[in-house]
């Protein structure tokens, strides 16, 4: 098993509350990670396995043993019977492991019944911390982060990946409750690939679709819900400038985008046109689920005037404002750092990155130029 960082934030958890939901799309490694903190596994999309809880259930509940229930939210029952286990016993902690795949069904379930016993831990797929000595950044962002999907085995990509996501719209979202047939949620994911990077506009799609922008929105909540999709929010703050107030759509994982706009090969994908959008919502994805896996706090937005100046993420942590520009470039040039600044002025942000493909970083009194894996331990010390 490839080690987690997410492990050690879980394993905080579990000291601290009787249950803990962890969450993140299929296939990221939930189940092996849970697996390694317990034998007491129990599938509840599996009617056996929930047939089993049932007749096992006291002894469960008197055992030391921490309790794996892996796709909780395919057996709402369970939910009361949890909170009157753990209300009997609140001072016993580290009880239950509850894995789902999708969050809207298992956090309704949560928050009707469990609010206040659990907390929540999110499992992405790999990180650049994570991975192992064989695979370099450049295979995780092009391959993405799925174990299985070509990461680890590159003879994967992008046929599994590309079934991950038919079998998704087929099966698994309409069981969760999207209304969407699945041809049209396929479509969708064809143009929300092809929209990565880009001003969400959700009227333009619903043409396309021939659906309701209000439609449209609705099932792009489904997509942000499942661990797909990030729609990063636009910065409201008051300035003389008027500024865009529509979020930005990406794919979480780029391994998925890769596949749906059809690459098939690395040497690929430098010569696409998009392939600064790509980078952009990679080095994004992996600042903001590195924080995320360490458990550490901030709120993540973008800028973007009405006269077109822009930042790529602003993040607002607790030791203050980092306006990060990011470039798809080993050799930034002094205008990007000069228009990184002019916008770092204007939200007033006090710490200016500039991310790009650099060997070796620069710093100054007031910006620091550096490479993605040079600033994850910077921004992490830094939201500590």
């Amino acid at each position: 098993m490839v080690p987690r960082r997410l492990e050690a934030l879980l394993r905080d958890r579990l000291r601290k509350f009787p249950a803990v939901a962890l969450v993140g799309p299929r296939q990221a490694g939930k189940t092996t990670l849970a697996r390694s903190f317990s034998p007491l596994y129990f599938d509840l999309e599996q009617e056996e396995d929930r047939l089993r809880l049932d007749i096992e259930w006291n002894a469960v509940m008197a055992s030391r043993q921490l309790a794996i229930l892996d796709e909780a939210q395919a057996w709402p029952d369970v939910f009361p019977r949890l909170r009157g286990a753990i209300d009997r016993n609140r001072g016993q902690k580290g009880r239950f492991l509850l894995l789902g795949s999708i969050s809207p069904a298992l956090m309704k379930n949560v928050s009707e019944s469990l609010a206040g016993r659990l907390a929540v831990c999110e499992l992405t797929p790999f990180l650049v911390e994570e991975l192992p000595k064989t695979v370099t950044p450049e295979a995780l962002w092009f391959y993405g982060g799925y174990p299985e999907g070509g990461t680890l085995d590159p003879s994967k990509f992008p046929v599994w990946l590309q079934e991950y996501l038919r079998i998704l719209a087929q099966r698994d979202l309409p069981l969760w409750g999207l209304p969407a047939a699945p041809q049209t949620t396929e479509r969708l994911f064809k143009m929300l690939a092809l929209s990565h990077g880009q001003i969400w506009n959700a009227s333009n799609i619903g043409r396309s679709l021939g659906l309701t922008y209000h439609t449209v929105n609705s099932y792009i909540d489904y997509l942000v819900n499942t661990f797909l999709i990030r729609l990063l929010p636009p910065y409201s703050g008051t300035l003389r400038k008027r500024l865009v107030k529509s979020p930005k759509v990406y794919w979480r994982d780029s391994g998925l985008l890769h596949a749906q706009l059809g690459l098939k090969k690395r040497g690929d994908l430098l010569s696409q046109p998009w392939v600064g959008a790509s980078w952009e919502g990679w080095v994004i994805e992996q600042i903001l689920s590195h924080l995320t896996e360490h458990g550490l706090s901030f709120d993540a937005f973008y800028v973007r005037t009405q006269m077109g100046e822009e930042l790529d993420l602003l993040l607002e942590l607790a030791t203050g404002r980092w306006a990060i520009e990011i470039k798809l470039t080993s050799a930034p040039g002094s205008g990007d750092l000069k228009s990184l600044s002019a916008v770092a002025d204007l939200v007033k942000a006090p710490h200016r990155v500039l991310l790009s493909r650099v060997s070796t970083p620069r710093r100054s009194d007031s910006s620091l130029s550096c490479s993605l894996e040079h600033f994850l331990p910077i921004v992490l010390d830094a939201a500590a």
